[in-house]
Formats: C-alpha cells, sequence, structure tokens
C-alpha cells in the first residue's frame, strides 16, 4: 500500500460496485487500505468481488427502493466514503423518449443520490465524510440524442454543489464527470443498438475523446482514491471532469 492517497481503515460504501467502473473503484479503495462495502443488485457478483478484497463485504442493494437501502445499511456503524456509482443509460432525442424510461432513468440516475445520500447522512457527518458522485460529460455539455441522459447528469452535477454549499465544513461532496469509458455499461449500449455496426460505433466513441482511446475504469477509480483522500482535503463542490480531452475540445 503506497504512503500516498491512503485509505487505511476508512469504511467506503459503493454502489453498483460489481462491475465496472465500481468493481474498479471497489478494487481501488480496497488497495488503498478500506473497508469497502459492495452495494449492488447482483449480490452474486457482489459477493465473487469481495471474496477477492481483504476487508471486504457485499450487500444487495436497490439504489431506488428506500427500504432497501435502509436494508443494506442496517448494522453499518460507521462510514467514511460513499460512492454513488450505479446509473443506466438511455439513447433518444425528446421526440423519441417515453415518458415512462424518462421516469425511469431519473429514479435510477437522480433519485438514488438523493436516496442514498440522505439515508446514509447521519453515518457520513458523524466522520466528516467523502461524498463522490459519478457523474459525466453529459451533465456538462449536449451530446446527441442522450436527452434524458444528460439531464440526470446535470442533476447529478447540481446535487454535489448544493450539498457542499449545505454543509461545507461537515462533508466533502465532489462529482466526477467521466467521458466514454471501456465498461460493461458501453457494450450493452453497442449490442442494443449497433450490434451490426459495433466497431464502425466504437471507433466514433473513441475519436469524440481528443487523447485517442476510451476511458477505462481503472482512470476513473484512480481519481475517487484521490478525492476520498486526505490530499484532497481542500476540494469540495467539485466537478472533474476526466474525459480525455473531450469538453476543452
Amino acid at each position: 500500500m503506497s504512503d500516498a492517497f491512503h485509505l487505511e481503515n476508512k469504511v467506503a460504501l459503493i454502489t453498483g460496485g460489481a462491475s465496472g467502473i465500481g468493481a474498479a473503484t471497489s478494487r481501488e479503495l480496497a488497495r488503498a487500505g478500506a473497508h469497502v462495502i459492495i452495494a449492488d443488485l447482483n449480490l452474486v457478483a457482489g459477493e465473487t468481488l469481495a471474496a477477492e478484497l481483504p476487508h471486504a463485504r457485499a450487500v444487495r442493494m436497490d439504489v431506488t427502493d428506500s427500504a432497501s437501502i435502509a436494508l443494506a445499511l442496517d448494522g453499518v456503524q460507521r462510514l467514511d466514503i460513499l460512492v454513488n456509482n450505479a446509473g443506466i443509460g438511455l439513447v433518444g432525442d425528446i421526440a423519441h423518449t417515453a415518458e415512462e424510461d424518462f421516469e425511469r432513468l431519473m429514479r435510477v440516475n437522480v433519485n438514488s443520490v438523493f436516496l442514498v445520500t440522505k439515508a446514509a447522512l447521519p453515518l457520513l457527518l458523524a466522520t466528516r465524510g467523502s461524498i463522490v458522485n459519478i457523474g459525466s460529460v453529459a451533465g456538462s455539455v449536449g451530446v446527441k440524442q442522450r436527452f434524458a441522459y444528460c439531464a440526470s447528469k446535470g442533476a447529478v452535477q447540481a446535487m454535489t454543489r448544493q450539498l457542499a454549499v449545505d454543509y461545507p465544513k461537515e462533508l466533502r461532496v465532489n462529482c466526477i464527470a467521466p467521458g466514454t469509458v471501456q465498461t460493461p455499461f458501453v457494450e450493452g449500449y453497442l449490442e442494443k443498438y449497433h450490434a451490426h455496426e459495433k466497431e464502425k460505433i466504437r471507433a466514433e466513441l473513441v475519436a469524440r475523446q481528443p487523447i485517442g482511446r476510451l476511458g477505462t475504469p481503472e482512470d476513473i477509480a484512480s481519481l475517487i482514491r484521490f478525492l476520498c483522500s486526505q490530499e484532497a482535503e481542500f476540494i469540495n463542490g467539485a466537478v472533474l471532469p476526466i474525459d480525455g480531452g473531450w469538453t476543452a475540445a
């Protein structure tokens, strides 16, 4: 364990922690010394990952259901870090976005941040904890055919800033805004919408990031680790792009 950005004996809860960015974050925070709680709808995947890590356990959590969240947090006596990572995507402009799909996206991407943070708030206040919300470049710039997704990630940015204003000395609350990251999330999108032209669309996803590649889950996990560490003590209410230069271009 490196002395830099260490999280020794911190307790961290990661929603959607069993796959993609969440799984990489679970591994990275455990490597930094944290005791990791992997919260995911897929309990089997969470338990499989937890078995690979020191001081890790998995809980089943539906981030859209306050009763499920309360059950997952039952017995958690200390919490230093909350990573609100769980989320879903939706393709379509406003004319092709169904009301029920818009509402589902908001429940998973926005309501979940409210519900999980509210439930965990007493524990986090007791430790002057750190919250990292996983947003997207789609919360900062318009992305074609992503009407609902852009709206949801814009809301995550707004909630981040507002929480930092309400609790400036009691909490640290920051948001990471990734570009396109090579995860099962992206593979699912390619399979669902572009099964006949995956490599063509994959090349387009790469091209919109000036650095010339997709992000990796580990890229994002490293920034999460830093934001939760003592070295990032002065960072609060920030939205940090990690997008290969996308929003700079």
